[in-house]
């Protein structure tokens, strides 16, 4: 409020010069801002509070050590049924889903050629017996002709006949006997020509070879078929589907650890959450090498651009017929399993005390590879590291340990002086997240 001269001259109060009041003013601001200045300099010079540290419990449990790999669901006996010969077709029996029986008809093809064909082969055939009769009546009658001159020859002392008509009735008999065995190989051949076309005749009709269910028709009434050196599918048939099999892709990094006879789950789209059982039958020898993006004209290149894969044969049951071929799956394959072991998160392998100044009084922080100067550890199953626990002092105390296996999360150790219940280091929190941390103890 400002000052009012007529009120100061009626109560007889005296008027303060301007400067004083100025100078009043001044002072407080320094002394405001000088005590601003000391508290700033007071928290600078505190020392910097301990580190908190990130920990987890070291337990014991067990252990399971598995491989992911994806793959696809398969019929365990996939027939594809296609058509020998060429034609019109003429009618289609089946449906998909349709169960079907061996030797069940499941198209047909025009026959109408091969009928005819059929009919021209018996009528050869009939013409070739027929030859057989008359080559044999005509030899029957050269070896008559021939015994009734060795008769004669034989009565008249082998005067009569001539050597040179005995000679040509012998002749005459081996030409008949020849004649007739031509026929007869005439007729052996009608009857094979015959058999072709019923044979011909018979693959007309096209039969499941197994008893399964029709997967896939790929072929309908008035549709030509053009059989060639490539036979074309025309129906696709799964012997079983209460019995499958998957089909997944191993990285070549896993591949050592994969053996038949392990045991594995795995989950379809189809069916989220839920999971399905299932045991390695087969793991192949052979690598199935997939180049991935354009192809490349070097050689370094090319190994760039190709992924090695060991393709392995899960079997399936499927009594509810809920799997259906071509799912996508994705495998997970127990490798190993490990009971009573101890156990930690395989953060607490990647850290180590840091030094200098810039550490914050001792504090630790995660190390993703080697501090210079220092020499990389030997890393892997059986190897010796070095891990951090929280002392009772809060501080971290090294314990000697020897690795085992480790699922990707958790590692198996070995180690004198580690104790289920110890609170191994895993990181270091930050300032927000301790402050945090304390807060909720509080409450």
């Amino acid at each position: 409020m400002a000052d009012d001269p007529e009120l100061d001259e009626f109560l007889g109060a005296k008027r303060k010069p301007r400067w004083r009041r100025f100078l009043s003013l001044k002072w407080i601001s320094i002394a405001i801002g000088v005590l601003l200045l000391l508290l700033l300099i007071a928290r600078c010079m505190a020392p910097a509070p301990p580190p908190s540290y990130a920990t987890a419990e070291v337990q014991r449990g067990q252990l399971n050590v598995t491989v992911s790999a994806t793959g696809k669901l398969a019929p365990t006996n996939q027939v594809d049924v296609g058509s020998e010969i060429s034609g019109l077709v003429d009618r289609v029996l089946v449906e998909v889903n349709d169960r079907v029986t061996k030797g069940q008809p499941l198209a047909v093809i025009d026959p109408s050629r091969l009928d005819d064909q059929i009919r021209q082969g018996e009528a050869s055939l009939n013409a070739n017996v027929a030859s057989v009769a008359q080559q044999r009546a005509t030899l029957q009658e050269a070896q008559a002709q021939l015994a009734r001159m060795q008769e004669v020859e034989r009565l008249s002392g082998g005067r009569v006949p001539s050597k040179t008509e005995m000679e040509s009735a012998e002749a005459a008999v081996a030409r008949a006997r020849a004649n007739l065995r031509a026929a007869q190989a005439n007729v052996a051949s009608a009857q094979a020509s015959l058999s072709a076309s019923r044979t011909e005749r018979y693959k007309a009709v096209i039969r499941s070879p197994v008893n399964g269910v029709v997967l896939a028709r790929q072929v309908d009434a008035g549709q030509t078929v053009a059989a060639s050196f490539n036979v074309a599918t025309l129906f696709v048939i799964a012997e079983d589907l209460t019995s499958m099999k998957l089909e997944v892709a191993v990285d070549e990094a896993d591949v050592g650890e994969v053996a038949p006879g392990q045991k594995a789950s795995f989950t379809v789209d189809a069916f989220p959450g839920r999971t399905f059982p299932a045991e390695i039958q087969r793991v192949d020898l052979g690598s199935n090498l997939s180049a991935q993006g354009s192809s490349s004209t070097t050689s370094s290149a090319a190994s760039a651009s190709q992924v090695v894969s060991y393709a392995a044969v899960l079997t399936v049951d499927n009594p509810d017929l809920i799997l259906r071929p071509g799912m996508t799956a994705t495998a997970t394959i127990q490798t190993d399993s490990r009971d009573n072991v101890l156990l930690i998160p395989n953060g607490a392998l990647r850290f180590k005390p840091s030094e200098g100044p810039e550490s914050g009084g001792g504090g630790f922080q995660m190390r993703f590879g080697p501090n210079r100067g220092e020499q990389q550890k030997e890393i892997g199953e059986g190897s010796r590291q070095t891990i951090y626990v929280l002392g009772e002092d809060g501080k971290p105390q090294p314990v000697q340990v020897v690795t085992g296996a480790s699922d990707g999360s958790r590692t198996e150790v070995r180690g004198e002086d580690l104790k289920a219940g110890m609170q191994v280091i895993v990181g270091v929190r930050s300032a927000a997240a301790a402050a945090a941390a304390d807060a909720g103890d509080d409450d």
